[in-house]
């Protein structure tokens, strides 16, 4: 029975995904955002609690990628596909520009792939995680609300939705390694750029609310590459 509880949370990670995709094609975005937040919550439990009842399975990493693909593949997918449609149409160009932001979702995929045969990320990430990239989507409606016509201008774009598109399919396979919050131990020595991040990542919040994401990401991000680069 044990063996069965991270599975059973990998479930609801995917059911919050597919509550989501509802959200998203009903074009609210917030609550789709919301969902994905719920999915990475879950994405992070299952995970913690499996290593915690040392019950890890083969059938549960399997069942957590296909779960990932939902909530953090065609669910951020569909929330850029609802932005294109909101944002001003390019006459026939958009009929084909709007689909690119289905490209995530394929990257989605790939990431997820490589990641379940990739035995150099045990105890670190090459790439950016599919659950932090959709956070990164999931922020944009945020941020559009939150700021009101300031930030939707720039947001809701064709051509920088196109761009972002491209831009964090590629950061999902790029051949970079990033920092994982798997901690092993809290000695602060062994764990600084965790703390750094982790630290950084609240402060933002509380003053920026959801702007602060591609923030934090960008973070995230930059203090990978200094560590990794200082551990050469």
């Amino acid at each position: 029975m044990r063996k069965h509880i991270p599975n059973a949370i990998t479930c609801l990670n995917l059911f919050s995904g597919c509550i989501g995709v509802t959200f998203a094609f009903n074009n609210n975005l917030i609550y789709a955002g919301y969902a994905i937040i719920i999915a990475a919550l879950f994405d992070f439990a299952d995970g913690l609690i499996a290593r915690g009842l040392d019950v890890y399975s083969v059938m549960g990493k399997e069942l957590d990628s296909l779960a990932d693909m939902v909530s953090f593949g065609f669910l951020p997918a569909s929330i850029v596909y609802q932005l294109f449609l909101a944002a001003p149409q390019l006459g026939e160009l958009s009929v084909y520009l709007n689909y690119s932001a289905f490209i995530i979702a394929i990257f989605s995929a790939l990431r997820l792939a490589k990641f379940n045969i990739d035995v150099r990320q045990s105890d670190h990430f090459i790439g950016l995680p599919t659950p932090a990239n959709s956070l990164l989507i999931a922020s944009l409606p945020m941020i559009i609300a939150q700021s009101g016509s300031f930030w939707s201008s720039y947001i809701l774009n064709p051509y920088f939705l196109f761009i972002f598109s491209l831009g964090t399919s590629f950061l999902l396979v790029m051949e970079v390694p990033l920092i994982s919050l798997k901690f092993k131990s809290l000695v602060f020595k062994e764990n600084t750029f965790r703390y750094i991040l982790l630290l950084s990542a609240a402060v933002l919040i509380l003053l920026f609310k959801f702007a602060a994401v591609p923030v934090i990401i960008f973070i995230y991000i930059a203090l990978s590459v200094v560590q990794f680069t200082l551990m050469k």
